[in-house]
């Protein structure tokens, strides 16, 4: 039996919610004297090692107010080369596992994490897997051997890191097993995950939101041509098809995912969550829940059980938070340090760059995460929560401004996009220039045949619902700043496969939504010639 399976086994249903989901129900106050207690404990941990002298000099903090007036916020780069080489001779304590993050730019960031940090993660883990399973406060319908449908990469990534952390302290069935599929194409490990599921049956699904949905449409095409074969001459398999084909049949379509499982809970991760929540609720049966995730500190933020806004967990990292004014300052003076203000200090509305101090000896401090959140209340009243209820909105530098009257962002303009109901494989998008105006140019594989100008006029009048700013646009400036260019089919998948032959990782095999740089445009443009040319 492992750690956290024995409080399964022991606990009563109410306890286990208080074990862990019980930070939900902390007032302001308790959730910053919390934080308060373990950021002294991390001072007094760091506060000798080379890396914490090298950020602190020579000082140690005694309080909250002291260490954020004497300690400058941080960035990765001040934190080069010791991380990059993975140096444990500059830590205050020897990490568990070291874990990175998907990349940008091709650069890797290496990120350590303490083991009792790590005891932290399982717990938030559990309880992210509570949450999105309940209905109701009080409720766990989780127990160990939860059969957990996922497609991640593996660790070193921090989505792997975290599973494999997880699966040392609770029991679950990984479907496929990672080191079965290691080697796997995207789709022959989808393929193998649904094989396995037919037969095992799945509690919950995980994955990117954007994988959900391909792997929701991949299954649905599948699924016109199926073939019986003798692995799906099981007993448990032929009755699950069998319901599964009726229900379809009965509601006249084609079967999709949701007809052979009834999990627990769909979880969903990355930016296009909220813009893919009702795709994924038709091929899996059930709304996304969300979660805050990154590789400094794993879970900072989950939803509740009413799968609404995101309430921080008070002992992942100490919180700061740069209010988007004091960003904009520092961006017309980079000398001119922005100042932070607390969680119990956040304003309805507003936006804010996440700043974050690792817990358990660990020596990221005042970091600067790059993370642009939004406070969309200032509690969840209706289920008594009284945290701050936050959404992720972007990273930093990740926008296209038009003429200083609209910032267009990777979610706007995805969320933009997606409702104008066209049909596409993938999209990027830069800042371009002719004469004197600025405009937002679309690159845009389409799985349908489209005039580019009447997808642009599709995509600037849906901004203008989607972004209140964007509206003016037109009214101050009498233009319309979209330009859009269709790539032809398997332009993108083209692109990947090039990077793969290059020996680029997986996670730098896409171009990037927002700000593509020119050579990749160039690049895109060229396979799509390509791909003409074959036709």
């Amino acid at each position: 039996m492992l750690s956290e399976d024995k409080y399964f086994q022991d606990l009563s249903e109410a306890k286990l919610w208080q074990r862990y989901c019980g930070f939900l129900d902390l007032s302001i106050d308790e959730f910053m004297d919390i934080q308060e207690e373990l950021l002294l404990d991390e001072i007094e941990r760091v506060a000798d090692s080379p890396l914490g002298k090298k950020i602190m000099g020579n000082q140690k903090p005694k309080s909250v107010k002291e260490f954020r007036r004497i300690v400058p916020l941080t960035t990765y780069d001040d934190y080069e080369p010791y991380l990059s080489e993975r140096r444990e001779d500059v830590l205050a304590e020897k990490p568990y596992l070291w874990c990175h993050s998907a990349g940008r730019g091709g650069r890797f960031k290496w990120i350590p994490h303490s083991c009792d940090g790590l005891q932290r993660v399982v717990r938030n883990s559990l309880a992210t897997f509570i949450l999105a399973s309940s209905n109701r406060k009080g409720e766990v319908n989780i127990a160990p051997g939860i059969k957990i449908l996922m497609t991640v990469p593996p660790p070193p990534y921090t989505s792997g890191s975290q599973i494999k952390v997880l699966g040392e302290q609770f029991s679950f069935q990984a479907i496929p097993p990672p080191d079965e599929v290691r080697n796997l194409e995207f789709q022959e490990r989808i393929q193998r995950g649904f094989q396995i599921a037919l037969k095992e049956g799945v509690d919950i699904i995980g994955s990117l939101a954007s994988i959900l949905v391909r792997m929701g449409e991949e299954f649905s095409g599948q699924t016109r041509n199926i073939k019986p074969s003798a692995s799906m001459l099981h007993p448990k398999i032929v009755l699950r098809l069998l319901r599964a084909l009726l229900r379809s049949k009965k509601e006249k379509r084609t079967l999709l995912p949701k007809d052979l499982w009834a999990p627990k809970a769909v979880m969903a991760g990355g930016l296009d969550t909220a813009i893919y929540k009702g795709e994924i609720a038709y091929y899996w049966g059930s709304e996304p829940y969300e979660f805050y995730v990154c590789t400094e500190a794993f879970i900072l933020a989950v939803q509740a059980w009413n799968k609404k806004g995101m309430s921080f967990v008070p002992d992942s990292a100490f919180l700061e938070f740069i209010p988007y004014e004091e960003l904009l300052k520092h961006e017309r003076d980079d000398e001119r340090a922005p100042t932070t203000v607390l969680l119990d200090e956040v304003k309805e509305g507003e936006l804010y760059e996440v700043v974050i101090t690792q817990f358990g000896g660990m020596p990221l401090l005042r970091y600067r995460m790059n993370d642009i959140i939004r406070v969309t209340a200032a509690k969840d009243a209706d289920v008594g929560i009284q945290l701050p209820q936050i959404a992720f909105q972007r990273r930093t530098g990740e926008t296209i401004d038009l003429a200083g009257l609209a910032q267009l962002d990777e979610k706007t303009l995805w969320q933009t996009i997606a409702t104008t109901g066209i049909k596409y494989v993938d999209w990027t998008a830069s800042k371009e220039y002719d004469q004197n105006q600025t405009f937002v140019h679309i690159y845009l594989e389409l799985k349908e045949e489209r005039a580019p100008g009447d997808i642009g006029l599709m995509i600037d009048e849906q901004l203008k619902v989607v972004d209140i700013d964007y509206k003016d646009i037109d009214f101050y400036l009498n233009v319309k700043p979209v330009k859009v260019t269709l790539l032809s089919p398997g332009t993108f998948q083209r692109y990947m496969e090039e990077k793969r032959k290059e020996g680029a990782d997986m996670a730098h095999l896409k171009p990037v939504h927002v700000n593509s740089s020119k050579e990749v445009i160039q690049r895109l443009l060229k396979l799509s010639d390509i791909g003409k040319d074959a036709v």
